[in-house]
């Protein structure tokens, strides 16, 4: 069993406060947790209302469906969302 996790720095330029970005960041990890059955979280930059940085991690039973889900987990992120991605990291445990 693996486990995968991705992380994703986005950058919102249209972000005035952080009761925006809350809300933003709100809604994506809703829809990550719903569509990819995977934990998701804001995990740094939380007093930056322009910058989110969001992490998901999923159990797997291999390493090649490690690498689908996190394709689909990143192709479904840079759709959803107007945010520029900066910077995309992956990681299998």
């Amino acid at each position: 069993m693996r486990i995968a996790v991705i992380t994703f720095r986005l950058h919102a330029p249209w972000v005035h406060s952080l009761k925006e970005k809350r809300r933003m960041v709100k809604s994506l990890v809703t829809q990550l947790q719903n569509r990819f059955h995977v934990s998701a979280a804001e995990i740094d930059e939380q007093d930056t209302h322009q910058i989110i940085v969001i992490g998901a991690a999923v159990l797997v039973p291999h390493n090649a469906m490690a690498d689908r889900v996190m394709d689909e987990i990143s192709a479904f992120v840079e759709t959803e969302t107007e945010a520029v991605i900066l910077d995309e990291q992956r990681e299998i445990r």
